[in-house]
């Protein structure tokens, strides 16, 4: 028997008590009963307020037990997301920029549902104000209180050519989806949009013997492996394709002889 129930006991003698009280052991009510009891034998405000102190931490419990369980529930149904946009643009003198991501819509049509159907929810908040990164929290809540947040800070995204908005724009959307991914503890698949079932001969790899000759030639044109591979999208010269190897050693030999 903790303290504040002892307390109650012996405020008044028990044979004042109501008889509803009387017959519910102290140690069966929850602190909202116990509150009311407390205000009924009109004990001390010390006592009172020991009472509203364990009502809030018992309720702060219950709703953190809640909030782990729906999210243990909504991470047993979700998926992983699929990196479904592409971004190919070639900046001004520089190098190609080609990349996959995940969209934002994307995700969210993927995991609100399921978040929905376990009480959980998620908003964001923004701040940023001279001389400061542009920061997203990521709020997720669930319907008992309990709620977490995730924040991430990115500078403008000034990249491709944007204006001041569109680079504020642009770093915003990009860290709603970071800060939604590591609030859910998502993890990111690459889509080939059903290809591989459609894969043939041509589509495996290089042979090694075609690998060691386009390497030479590219020694010997001085070309930039890093980006060769960038132009065919791969991580390396041995994950080109059979089909891409005669264009990838036309375009070498057209480089050597005007070179």
């Amino acid at each position: 028997m903790n303290a504040v129930s002892q307390a109650l006991i012996e405020q008044k003698p028990e044979s004042a008590l109501p008889p509803a009280i009387h017959h519910q052991p102290a140690t069966d009510l929850s602190p909202m009963a116990m509150v009311g009891r407390a205000l009924e034998m009109g004990v001390s405000a010390d006592i009172l307020k020991q009472m509203m102190d364990l009502r809030d931490r018992e309720e702060a419990r219950n709703a953190k037990l809640a909030f782990t369980r729906a999210i243990a529930a909504a991470k047993a149904e979700l998926r992983p997301i699929m990196k479904t946009r592409e971004v190919d643009y070639t900046p001004t003198g520089k190098q190609r920029v080609n990349y996959r991501h995940e969209d934002l819509a994307g995700i969210e049509e993927q995991v609100t549902p399921i978040l929905t159907t376990h009480g959980l929810s998620y908003r964001f908040e923004s701040d940023n104000g001279p001389d400061r990164p542009i920061t997203v929290t990521c709020v997720l809540e669930h319907v008992d209180g309990h709620s977490t947040r995730t924040p991430l800070s990115a500078a403008a995204d000034n990249s491709g050519g944007k204006n001041s908005l569109q680079a504020i724009a642009s770093a915003v959307t990009y860290l709603q989806r970071y800060t939604l991914k590591l609030a859910l503890g998502l993890s990111v698949s690459h889509d080939d949009d059903g290809q591989s079932a459609d894969k043939t001969e041509e589509d495996g790899p290089i042979s090694d013997e075609q690998v060691k000759a386009l390497r030479a030639l590219a020694e010997e044109t001085g070309t930039d492996l890093q980006r060769f591979c960038n132009y065919f999208k791969i991580e390396g010269v041995p994950q080109l394709s059979r089909r891409e190897y005669p264009r990838a050693i036309a375009s070498l030999e057209k480089k050597r002889a005007k070179s």
